[in-house]
């Protein structure tokens, strides 16, 4: 279960008034897209629509329709000065009280819409595999960590699965086309193994590898060396994060990379 599913499988269960909020249309500048959507129950919400004033006037309305015992209703909403934004577009929502089918339905879709999302496989549980890992946990991906070490694959989080492999190779290989591969391993000669699998991909979405200018020139050496060329080199992205910001810690370098694995991948839309 992923941490998309598994975080609304606990609000549906924690709240048994619940109204869903959903965009049934988005014209012009809007927070959020047609189809977004949102859980209100009298105590909580689950998800968001786009904040501000469009959100406190839809949960406000998704909270009287529980009070008032009502099964729908709706908004039309400019977003203008008249509300306190300044988007220009204009929302309507539809609102209703989720019932056991619906329940059933939304929990359906959250798994089908995380069944759709692009894979990210890291290789290595180090410092950097873990803190990447955790970046990526609640974007709309599904992250894989792959180690030849056992102990390097504890403590990640619950929605992060784990694989432990003799010959990571293995993984490149059976992954589905648009995948992202992240090489970070504890042995630059695996790095270079799994780096030159990944471009044998035509169909990645990413290859990276955590490194250094030294680094990747060793390996361009080697893999130029070893039949690789050019053109397949050139979609390598080492260092990985870029090098807008010169902090290396852990977590700098996880932001910074996942920010750029996401703006790899498919569009999730």
């Amino acid at each position: 279960m992923n941490r998309s599913t598994s975080g609304l499988t606990a609000f549906l269960e924690a709240s048994p008034a619940t109204a869903i909020v959903e965009v049934r249309e988005a014209r012009g500048s809007t927070p959020r897209e047609e189809g977004a959507w949102m859980l209100v129950s009298p105590e909580a919400i689950f998800g968001t629509i786009g904040g501000g004033q469009l959100e406190f006037l839809a949960i406000a309305k998704a909270r009287e329709l529980i009070s008032d015992n009502l099964a729908n209703g709706s908004l039309d909403i400019p977003l203008g000065p008249e509300i306190g934004q300044c988007c220009g577009g204009h929302v309507a929502l539809d609102i209703r009280i989720a019932d056991r089918v619906e329940r059933s339905a939304l929990l359906k879709r959250a798994d089908e819409e995380a069944a759709s999302f692009s894979q990210v496989i890291l290789f290595g549980g180090g410092h950097v595999g873990h803190a990447l890992a955790s970046a990526l946990a609640p974007l709309p991906v599904r992250v894989l960590v792959v180690e030849t070490r056992q102990e390097a694959l504890e403590d990640f989080p619950d929605n992060v699965k784990t694989r432990l492999l003799a010959l990571p190779e293995e993984a490149v290989r059976e992954a589905p086309a648009g995948t992202a591969f992240v090489v970070l391993t504890h042995d630059h000669a695996l790095d270079f193994l799994l780096v030159a699998e990944a471009l044998s991909r035509d169909d990645a979405a990413y290859v990276g590898m955590i490194g250094s200018k030294t680094k990747r020139a060793t390996f361009k050496s080697w893999y130029l060396k070893n039949g690789g060329d050019e053109h397949r080199f050139s979609k390598l992205v080492t260092p990985i994060g870029g090098n807008a910001v010169q902090d290396k810690r852990p977590a700098v370098i996880a932001a910074m990379a996942a920010a750029e694995i996401l703006t790899a991948l498919p569009s999730q839309c």
